[in-house]
This record gives C-alpha cells, structure tokens and sequence, in this order.
C-alpha cells in the first residue's frame, strides 16, 4: 500500500470518527434538554394531585381569647372556619406555625401544595409574627414559582393585604389605607375579569350572584385602592378584577390576582357564609350566597392540585396534619368565630 492510500485511509478513520463524537454530542444533548423539557411539562400538566394538602398560616392570639385560656398560654391559632372551607373542596390542611426561622418554611413549602394566608386582626409589625412568616413563604413561593415549579398562594381579607404589602416593600408606612365595611357586598367587576385566571371558567349563575346581591362578607378596616397599586408600581404584576364600595363609599380593591405567578386575594371573607354563625354579624346564609362563596376555595384548591409537593410518607404526613388539634367552641365564649384552633405558647399575644 502506498503512503497516498495510508492517508487516505486515516483520513477515512478520522473523519468517521470525528461524526461519530458529533453524533453522540448531539444525541446527548437532545437527551438532555428533551428531559428537561419532560420535567417542566410535568408541572405544569394536565395529571393533577388529587391529594392536595394546604399549609394555613397562624397568626397572633388575641388578648381576649389568650384571657379564656390562661393556662395553656395559647399563643397563636387559626379559626376552623378557613379549614373547614379547604376541607370541603377537597384538600387537607396542615397549620403553619408563626415565629420560626425560614429553614422551617422552607422544608414546609416543599411538603405541601399551597398556602392559604387568613385574615384576622393582628399587626404587620409585631417581631418573627404573622407578617415576618408572611415574608418568608411570599420571597419561597416566588423563588418556586421562578424555578418551574407551581406554589400557589390565596390571601382574604387580612392576608391579602398583606400579600400586596409584601409585594410593596415593607416599609414603616404600611401601603394600605383606612377603609371601614363590614357590610355584605356585591362585586362590581371590572371589565376584563373575564380573561383572568380566577373568573375565565366562573359558571354564569356564580357570577350573576356575585354581581347582583350582597354575599361577599366584609369586616376590615383596612383595605387596598387602586392608587396603593400605583404608588408602588404594582400594577405591571398585580391585576384588579373587581372593587367593592365602603360605607363612606370608597372604592376598595375586592379581588386581584398576580400576572406571572399563581397568587390570588380576596378582601371579603368567602369562608363565613358556611362556617360562621354570629346572629349579630348578619352573614348571609342563604343557597346563592354559600354557593357563590363557595366558588372561590374550589378555585384555589384546584390551583394547589397543580402542585407536586408531598410528604415523604404517610407518617410523615401524619405528623403534620391538623388533626393532631382539636378545634376549641370559642363562639360560646363571645368571639366572632365559631371554632378555633390553638398552636404552641410563644410569649406574646396580639394586641388587637
């Protein structure tokens, strides 16, 4: 053979060669990127969690119901009624627990499908309270949501004040204003709430009786305009869908929802028309208004189906559950909920 046909031939050897390593390169990266793609397909797909689990955050005990217990020291609780109503769309609940460090939260977050922020009546500004838990599952959930992996979050009332106070900056001037009703109110939606993520699918009778009769049940005196979402430059994130008027007929922001990430708020109380049984707050509890208020947990649980998180095991789970509390009858002892649960003595009680 001559030296013509030996380089000839390694030439031939050395470009094969050299498309084999190409082939494999790309054979590689198509493997590569076609899992990750899988990967991000499966979060955001149509195979839902039937077993979704909630987390509901605490929130500082109020001196009145702190006096009915001086034994137990009772720091911190949620009303039943906000378990209840996640129970009766399908999801369990497990209690997020006020004052920890954001390693607690974050090993939570990564358990359960969502976080359901209640209202109440606590301060923002109270130390590792409400509001310092609030922050830590808001910057998470975001941080989550970045990530591909869908965390959603549903505030009422004072929970989502605090959501669109987060989303402001916390600052010493809290970006939300005086604002008193405690009226049973319609929604005056606004006129695109059609295409937004809460109300595209909303049946048409749910919506007329929204719109037309007083069900939405308000008690703040607190509350969001539209020029909170101005001053702060959170309109490009946050999206109105309906307002509601005080009694000194001031527009507040009723429901809103986040553009990019699945966070929702309500200013009225959806939970109270089934749960809560007060003779003198009037609660509306008629057919339209439980079915109507009825509409907006079966939303958010849906939401959190769309989640992956879970327990490592059973038992696990178990230990997280609500169940290991029992509800305490406090409507008996005067307070406007009818039952609560109570959590861990922390030291310091709500002022409110």
């Amino acid at each position: 053979m001559s030296c013509y046909d030996d380089c000839v031939s390694l030439n031939f050897w050395f470009q094969l060669i050299t498309m084999k390593g190409v082939l494999i390169i790309i054979a590689a990266y198509f493997l590569y990127f076609c899992k990750g793609a899988s990967r991000t397909f499966n979060v955001q797909s149509n195979v839902l969690n039937d077993r979704p689990i909630i987390g509901v955050l605490s929130q500082e005990q109020s001196i009145y119901l702190h006096s009915k217990y001086p034994e137990e020291n009772y720091t911190s609780y949620i009303a039943a009624s906000y378990v209840k109503d996640i129970e009766s769309a399908g999801a369990r609940v497990v209690p997020i627990l006020i004052g920890k460090d954001r390693r607690y939260y974050e090993e939570l977050i990564n358990k359960i499908n969502g976080v359901f922020l209640p209202g109440g009546a606590t301060f923002f500004n109270q130390s590792n309270g409400f509001a310092d838990a609030g922050q830590h599952i808001y910057d998470i959930a975001k941080e989550l949501n970045d990530a591909g992996d869908y965390f959603p979050i549903f505030g009422t009332c004072l929970g989502f004040e605090l959501l669109i106070i987060l989303a402001s900056g916390r600052d010493k001037i809290e970006n939300r204003i005086r604002c008193y009703s405690y009226n049973n109110l319609p929604l005056n939606f606004t006129r695109d709430y059609r295409s937004s993520k809460m109300f595209k699918e909303t049946p048409r009778d749910i919506i007329n009786i929204l719109k037309t009769k007083d069900v939405t049940v308000n008690a703040h005196q607190f509350c969001i305009v539209d020029e909170n979402l101005k001053s702060h430059n959170l309109t490009d994130d946050w999206r109105v869908t309906a307002h509601s008027n005080d009694e000194y007929n001031v527009e507040f922001i009723a429901s809103i929802e986040h553009r990019r990430y699945p966070f929702y708020g309500v200013q009225f109380h959806p939970e109270k028309s089934a749960f809560e049984w007060k003779r003198s707050k009037n609660y509306p509890h008629s057919f339209e208004a439980v079915k109507a208020n009825r509409y907006f947990m079966d939303f958010f649980v849906q939401e959190c189906r769309k989640s992956r998180h879970s327990f490592a095991s059973a038992t696990e789970e178990n230990r997280y559950i609500i169940y290991n509390y029992e509800p305490r009858f406090t409507g008996v002892l005067g307070s406007a909920y009818h039952q609560c649960y109570f959590f861990e003595p922390r030291g310091t009680v709500s002022y409110k």
